[in-house]
């Protein structure tokens, strides 16, 4: 099998070229990212290309199967970067796929991508109409679209969307405090056993998976010709705030949702943390996703709990643990002057 990987630096992306490389089945993966990395993976080809700008055919020709993942989290001030980055390269990159005869094509969807429901607990059938007003979750439900039409447009082309939930790894760790901490928020807060009391808003509840069993998900969905449509990925248990709490061996103090929510407004309005308010109505407004599908047709089931998983990525964000890739990468003095400067300044 011949396997274009788009965004294959990233988060899913890193576990993904680990499985693809020890899959017998697998001959040949086209990485696809906008900075080369200095590491090498077997079999694996990288193409340094910007999906929203340059020819994507010497990834995509000739390949059996395309993975998309690639996806822009920040500027959450500037949504027409992302929108140009998430929806316009992920037009471009599904274009790509049918013009070069691309049998099957695999998309990281997400969790984030489904209709409010908070409460109950849903299957593949729940509506995906994101919450409008949150730019991730507006991206992704755009995305969806994208993939209803080119099933209704190519039904030749077999179209899988993966819908994980909140995907951790050590590797991860520096990068996701880049993306939803910032630089003013002190790193060892969230080492598990650095607090005594745990505020937390009270009714959140979020599922968590490991980036490797992420990954595993997608090689399935990649071996089984059979597999089409929507399949939710998850860890048990769902990690709620008393969940948490044991984890940071802390007292839980339950915080209203409307106090948490204003004060992140206020720390975004001024650029002391890069997580948009919205987005916190977003993770108040998921349902909980059944994995009943994934287990049943792909045979997938997670070899790390959601609690070992959160564990993994505190720990790593503690110790501001990175990746070999750009995007994964730990902080280095320059980096986080280079975040810094525009956040003073006022600028966007």
């Amino acid at each position: 099998m011949d396997v274009a990987v788009i965004g294959a630096t990233g988060n899913i992306g890193s576990a993904l070229l680990d499985a693809l490389a020890a899959n017998q089945r697998v001959d040949r993966v086209r990485a696809v990212a906008r900075r080369a990395p200095e590491r090498a993976w077997p079999k694996t080809t990288f193409h340094a290309l910007d999906t929203t700008s340059d020819d994507l055919s010497p990834a995509v020709a000739g390949a059996d199967a395309l993975v998309h993942l690639a996806w822009l989290f920040q500027p959450t001030h500037r949504p027409t970067v992302t929108w140009r980055s998430n929806v316009g390269g992920a037009q471009r990159v599904l274009d790509a796929a049918v013009r070069h005869g691309v049998g099957a094509v695999v998309c990281a969807s997400s969790v984030g991508a489904y209709s409010p429901g908070r409460g109950r607990e849903v299957d593949e059938a729940w509506p995906t109409d994101g919450l409008p007003t949150a730019a991730y979750g507006r991206e992704k439900a755009y995305v969806e679209r994208l993939l209803d039409a080119l099933e209704a447009r190519h039904p030749e082309v077999r179209v899988v969307r993966m819908r994980p939930g909140f995907v951790f790894q050590r590797s991860s760790g520096a990068q996701q405090w880049r993306l939803f901490a910032g630089p003013f928020v002190p790193k060892p807060l969230v080492r598990p056993g650095a607090l005594p009391l745990l505020p937390f808003p009270e009714g959140l509840r979020f599922q968590t998976v490991h980036a490797s069993d992420v990954a595993a998900a997608f090689v399935l969905a990649l071996e089984h010709e059979e597999a089409r449509g929507a399949f939710n990925v998850a860890a048990d248990p769902v990690v709620d705030g008393q969940a948490l709490a044991d984890l940071f061996r802390a007292r839980l103090v339950p915080l209203p949702p409307w106090l948490v929510r204003a004060g992140l407004a206020v720390a975004w309005h001024a650029r002391l943390t890069p997580a948009e308010p919205a987005l916190f109505d977003l993770a108040m407004a998921l349902p909980t996703m059944s994995t009943a599908r994934a287990r049943q047709e792909l045979g997938w089931s997670p070899a790390v709990s959601s609690t070992d998983a959160l564990v993994e990525a505190l720990t790593a964000m503690a110790e501001g643990h990175g990746g070999e890739t750009a995007p994964l990468a730990a902080d280095s003095l320059r980096s986080r002057i280079t975040e810094l400067l525009p956040r003073i300044g006022g600028r966007p």
